[in-house]
């Protein structure tokens, strides 16, 4: 084998099942990448894959050298970042992915960090896809509400609740629900695939159905829908924030909070965290520290 190269190339392909995407991800033609894996293979006398028309999926002599060889590969990130660190500079990639709604908080954060690290290459994607943070070779995902993946590791890095809002010019045709239970005499834009509605009333929870001919996979058009007089909407409070502040949608129900959830930052589960995303993460809990258009002004 010719080294670090030669592993980095196959750990790609291992984690991505292709060797299509693999070579897209490493920046190198298929040809090159299957002659690498096939050296390999003949190099060490073993099958380090099982091939179909469908992918490639490592047999179990690949599964052990693909652990060990990203052992390897993390060790040797470790003590190069060490070293730049000295010098005050990150290289490389941080590739990140991140809900739709999050990209006015995590892009000029983002825009800060390119302009202070001039040789880190960022990648972000802002989708409400739940990413494979392992098989796709993302450094970091953020999410809202609590994370499912128990195999990557996880850190709350602020609090959220959501806020219920609807035009003026709605309130002034249906009225101003006055308690939960009103809701259920209004058209409610509520998320696709999303429960019950959820209110603190006195010191017990009352759950509400929410009732309505508009739902969405998407707090932009929650916000749009409602915006144009179409409905009650109900997103986190940061995404409402700007149309809050302009006045074009009004708050609802403040005496009665919603629960507070969290945003959190989900990385591989390797033992220490690179320091190109301990930077985003410890930037990022810097900028959401205050909770402004979090939790919102509610008392918990």
């Amino acid at each position: 084998m010719s080294g670090f190269e030669d592993m980095r190339c196959f750990v790609e392909v291992a984690n991505s099942g292709g060797v299509n995407r693999a070579a897209s991800r490493l920046g190198l033609s298929k040809s090159i990448v299957s002659r690498r894996i096939s050296a390999m293979e003949e190099d060490l006398g073993v099958q380090l894959f099982t091939r179909s028309t469908r992918g490639v999926v490592p047999t179990e002599a690949g599964q052990e050298f693909r652990m060990r060889c990203e052992r390897i590969l993390s060790e040797v990130a470790e003590a190069r970042e060490a070293v730049i660190g000295k010098g005050g500079d990150l290289t490389g990639q941080l590739r990140l992915t991140a809900p739709q709604s999050m990209d006015k908080v995590v892009a000029p954060l983002l825009g800060v960090i390119a302009k202070q690290y001039p040789r880190l290459q960022i990648d972000a994607v802002f989708t409400d896809r739940i990413v494979d943070l392992v098989g796709e070779g993302f450094d970091l995902a953020i999410r809202i509400g609590e994370p499912r993946e128990a195999s990557l590791i996880g850190r709350k890095i602020a609090p959220i609740r959501a806020v219920l809002f609807a035009s003026p010019a709605y309130l002034e045709r249906k009225g101003v629900p006055q308690v939960p239970a009103d809701l259920e005499n209004h058209q409610c834009i509520s998320y696709t695939g999303g429960g019950d509605w959820r209110f603190r009333v006195g010191r017990r929870w009352v759950s509400i159905r929410p009732q309505g001919r508009l739902r969405t996979d998407s707090g932009e058009t929650i916000l749009q829908w409602a915006s144009a007089g179409l409905g009650i909407g109900n997103v986190p409070a940061f995404l409402a924030a700007r149309h809050l502040e302009r006045g074009d949608l009004v708050p609802l129900l403040t005496e009665f909070p919603s629960p507070e959830y969290g945003i959190y930052t989900l990385r591989p589960p390797n033992p220490r965290a690179p320091a190109k995303v301990t930077l985003l993460i410890e930037a990022l809990i810097e900028e959401l520290k205050n909770g402004k258009g979090l939790v919102g002004q509610v008392d918990t």
